[in-house]
């Protein structure tokens, strides 16, 4: 909740303004126009805004936030302070008429647009009203003046027209400006956060192949070291068997940081569109053989023509990277979805696990951050990010039937695009 303190601060430096302003004023009309005016109702209510702006002034020195109803009702009491003097100045004759339209300003800058409008019908009720119930200043002498009077009044309703005008465009125009500086500034943040993402994905991707430049060193020592074990121990069988899995292992990790290498360049290269559903299959397939430990069910909706998509290198890591968060929760009875229609491809994954904790759903998407002791915290982080290059997004919730809901929804105009 937005904090107007510093606005209504400025707000009593303004009334301040003002009560030296009238006060000259009226000081102005008694002395110099010779005016008939109450004396004693208007030191009143000058005594009353002056008595509400030190108050207001005292209620700053605390700490309690000031709300947007709080800061609106002090506006209110400006409006109708601001209707008291002029009622007694001559109403809508008095030249500080548009003293009604501070407030207004003030509110339409700051506030919402529903209270905008209510301060907008509130002051072009007051100051309608003023042009039928006020005192005049100078009483006229004779009634002969019955034509300079007509067309006074004239006057007078113009300036009514033009400050209804002048109310309309105020609100209007202000409040415009203000949800298009809100958007703006919408833009900015989320353009900050994804030059702050890519930043953090140009540094994952730089350790990633520093660290698979520097793999290759120790995992040739250890062919080495593995064949020349083979050589002195070709004799015992048992420990063959296991030199033998370590050389798989071995050559495992090797394979993975060349299939690395060459990911990028294919990645660079492709642009072969395929059916969603058949990436779906092939990564299931994938994932299948490295978790044979996991039971699932697939539904994938017939309705319609599978929608194509560019079929990525990254695109396929990251659904396997949603697969695995399934299965390290429950590797049992994973349910998952695919569907679209017009606007968007739909894809569902529902684990068995614990669900999420808030603080963990607070975090997710973020970068090293993980809710399983011995993950990395970068798999979620970098399907977002892919995702986000098809103007896609990766959600998760506690579902009502337990475990977590992954929901991952990619526009279908983007890839009409």
């Amino acid at each position: 909740m937005a904090n107007h303190h510093n606005n209504l601060l400025q707000l009593t430096y303004i009334r301040t303004v003002t009560l030296f302003g009238q006060s000259a004023a009226i000081l102005f009309a008694l002395y110099i126009l010779q005016a008939s005016l109450n004396v004693w109702i208007l030191a009143s209510t000058l005594a009353a805004l002056a008595l509400l702006n030190v108050a207001t002034y005292a209620r700053l020195r605390s700490d309690w936030p000031v709300t947007e109803p709080e800061f609106f009702t002090q506006l209110v009491a400006d409006v109708v302070l601001y209707g008291c003097l002029l009622f007694q100045t001559g109403g809508a004759t008095n030249p500080f008429i548009f003293l009604l339209l501070v407030p207004l300003i003030i509110c339409t800058a700051t506030l919402s647009q529903r209270l905008s409008l209510i301060m907008g019908g509130l002051v072009v009720g007051i100051y309608s009203s003023l042009l039928f119930y006020f005192i005049p200043i100078i009483e006229a002498e004779s009634r002969h003046q019955h034509a300079l009077l007509n067309l006074f009044d004239l006057h007078i309703t113009g300036m009514w027209i033009n400050f209804i005008l002048t109310v309309g465009v105020v609100t209007w125009f202000i409040v415009r400006m203000r949800q298009s500086m809100h958007r703006q500034q919408e833009r900015l943040e989320e353009e900050r956060e994804k030059r702050i993402n890519d930043q953090q994905l140009l540094s994952l991707a730089t350790m990633a192949a520093g660290t698979a430049h520097e793999l290759g060193t120790p995992l040739s020592t250890l062919r080495v070291l593995v064949s020349e074990l083979q050589a002195e121990h070709h004799g015992n069988p048992d420990l063959m068997e296991d030199l033998a899995l370590m050389r798989q292992q071995i050559d495992a990790c090797s394979d993975r940081l060349q299939q690395f290498a060459r990911s990028v360049q294919e990645e660079q290269s492709s642009q072969r569109e395929e059916a969603f559903s058949n990436i779906l299959d092939d990564v299931i397939e994938q994932w299948s053989i490295q978790r044979p430990e996991v039971t699932f069910k697939l539904e994938v909706d017939t309705e319609g023509t599978v929608p194509d998509i560019k079929n990525s290198t990254s695109l396929r890591q990251s659904i396997l990277n949603l697969l695995n968060n399934a299965a390290d929760a429950q590797p049992k009875n994973i349910a998952i979805n695919l569907s679209w229609d017009t606007n968007d491809i739909t894809l569902l994954i529902h684990d068995q696990g614990p669900g999420l904790s808030l603080e963990a759903h607070d975090n997710l998407g973020k970068p090293f951050v993980t809710t399983k002791g011995r993950g990395l915290g970068i798999g979620l982080f970098l399907t977002a990010t892919t995702l986000a290059r098809y103007d896609g997004s990766v959600r998760l919730y506690n579902h009502p039937d337990g475990g977590t809901l992954t929901e991952v929804i990619i526009p279908r105009s983007q890839l009409d695009d």
